[in-house]
């Protein structure tokens, strides 16, 4: 049986399609063997410049992304076999993307999936995402969520100059976090209005952020709208 650090840090690839199978074979979900993927990033990401280093960050990347091949095919299958599979009027929008400087995007991928699947409308920007493309894309299609992940330490700091940015901006949206990198208490200390632990936990506190003062929140968007105006005008 392979290791899952073992099968991220194979730069042949080979080991990690092992390990998928070997997973799979054994009876353990997809959504199981995501958990572990995101586990093994996270340690790596934790050992970021004292034990891994940037070639070794980019092979893990690559090797998650080979695992999302294989697993995300069977985790949609899941999720509509199982019943999850939610046919609401796509109303709900969030756009998400992983942040600057970061390109790990295996737990954006699972959340976007997710999310999906709940009935959201997903605009996924990838990984390595500025603040001002965040910005465009909520504008340009009304997004009720901005959606934020970073694996490194290094790199979720850009998450609090991203909301420091939109209130300049006045762009009004409510914003999840998570990630391998982010706790529930830098959430609250950036000033986001939720943290998603993980992709189940991110849709649950997605839809809780739309239930909780909703009418309230479409006023506050509808005034920095207008105050956004004014300010070109």
């Amino acid at each position: 049986m392979h290791s899952i650090l073992d099968a991220l840090l194979d730069v042949r690839k080979r080991k990690i399609e092992a390990f998928c199978e070997e997973k799979l074979n054994s009876g353990t979900s997809p959504y199981k063997i995501i958990g572990e993927l995101t586990s093994g990033l996270r340690e790596i990401g934790a050992g970021y410049k004292e034990i891994y280093f940037d070639a070794e960050l980019m092979v893990a990347g690559w090797n998650a992304k080979k695992a999302l091949e294989i697993l995300k095919p069977l985790l949609q299958a899941g999720l509509k076999v199982e019943g999850q599979y939610n046919q609401r009027d796509k109303i709900r929008k969030v756009v998400i993307g992983t942040v600057k400087g970061d390109v790990h995007d295996i737990g954006k991928e699972v959340v976007t999936i997710m999310l999906s699947s709940d009935g959201f409308e997903v605009v996924d920007l990838g990984t390595d995402v500025a603040k001002e493309k965040y910005a465009e894309a909520v504008r340009e299609t009304d997004a009720d969520i901005l959606a934020m992940s970073a694996l490194l330490t290094t790199t979720r700091e850009y998450m609090a100059e991203v909301i420091k940015y939109f209130r300049q901006e006045g762009v009004a949206v409510k914003i999840l976090v998570g990630g391998g990198a982010v706790t529930a208490e830098y959430a609250a200390e950036i000033g986001a209005d939720a943290y998603g632990k993980d992709a189940v936990d991110a849709v649950k506190k997605a839809n809780k952020l739309l239930k909780t003062n909703f009418y309230k929140f479409l006023l506050v968007k509808f005034f920095l709208k207008r105050k956004s105006f004014r300010r070109r005008f």
